[in-house]
């Protein structure tokens, strides 16, 4: 099945409940060689043009769910949203950002996704459509399933504020280049409420929100100057941080071996959040 538009792919899915939506197919074909999913049938959305663009709209942007990474690498959409702009472009090979979208890293909802970290931090909101219309809900509550896709429900848009302030996006990877994260880090700052938003990915099911380190960190900034603040206040941010996503790294792991590995990327996420709170403010 191939709709032509939004409406289109609702009335099929309905008609067809079984069948699953497929943009990209990135995530799906990998499900698929791997023996994890035998789809009945599938609904085709790259024909689907309102999903491919984005536009502004009442002060932030609304992008389609079929928005490419490589798209969103461009340097019109980077100017605007620049931490996602730098998710998206290391989201993988050429050949995975040319076909992967935005709505297949929501619904996929995989851990260590690039994109899921920043749109925590920028507290966006996707819109869900489905045979008894649309509703909008925070894309934290789709993640952890405190209001998850009902049947026949298609994601089609992603709502996002802007800021027009700085916003960082880093990961850590076990390689060079484009590969999945070990741990990422998306920050961004908001001038008007005065405050610090950091999500931290890929260190558990769903993006983290430290919200005790933001509110102590926002407050050692000075936003009224040249938004500066003490070396020793970006380490202790790092540290917060991690202490507040990652585990205690020796607890309940008395010989060492799994408490190194988890002290280790306690480390990381500290050095990410140092970083990107340092760039942000640079």
């Amino acid at each position: 099945m191939l709709p032509s538009s939004l409406d289109e792919a609702v009335a099929a899915l309905a008609a067809s409940p079984a069948a699953v939506p497929v943009a990209g197919g990135t995530d799906l074909m990998g499900a698929v060689n791997s023996g994890l999913l035998r789809p009945m049938a599938l609904i085709g959305l790259g024909r689907i043009n309102e999903l491919r663009g984005w536009q502004y709209q009442d002060g932030s942007a609304q992008l389609g769910a079929g928005l490419t990474h490589a798209r969103m690498g461009r340097p019109d959409f980077a100017a605007l949203m620049p931490a996602l702009a730098a998710a998206a472009r290391t989201a993988g090979p050429p050949q995975i950002r040319n076909a992967g979208t935005l709505g297949g890293n929501i619904v996929t909802a995989d851990p260590a996704g690039d994109t899921l970290p920043v749109l925590a931090a920028l507290e966006a909101s996707v819109t869900l459509v489905g045979p008894e219309g649309s509703r909008e809900v925070p894309v934290s509550h789709l993640l952890t399933g405190l209001d998850p896709l009902r049947g026949g429900e298609l994601l089609g848009y992603v709502r996002i504020p802007l800021l027009h302030a700085p916003q960082v996006f880093l990961k850590s990877t076990s390689r060079t280049g484009p590969s999945r994260a070990n741990a990422s880090v998306a920050l961004v700052l908001d001038p008007a409420r005065r405050s610090v938003r950091c999500a931290v990915g890929a260190v558990a099911p769903v993006p983290l929100r430290p919200l005790e380190a933001e509110q102590w960190v926002s407050g050692c900034i000075d936003w009224d100057g040249d938004r500066s603040i003490d070396p020793a206040a970006a380490a202790a941010f790092g540290e917060y941080v991690a202490s507040a996503c990652v585990p205690d790294p020796f607890e309940g792991n008395p010989d060492g071996g799994a408490g190194a590995a988890v002290a280790r990327l306690r480390r990381t996420v500290a050095v990410l959040a140092r970083r990107a709170l340092g760039r942000a403010l640079a």
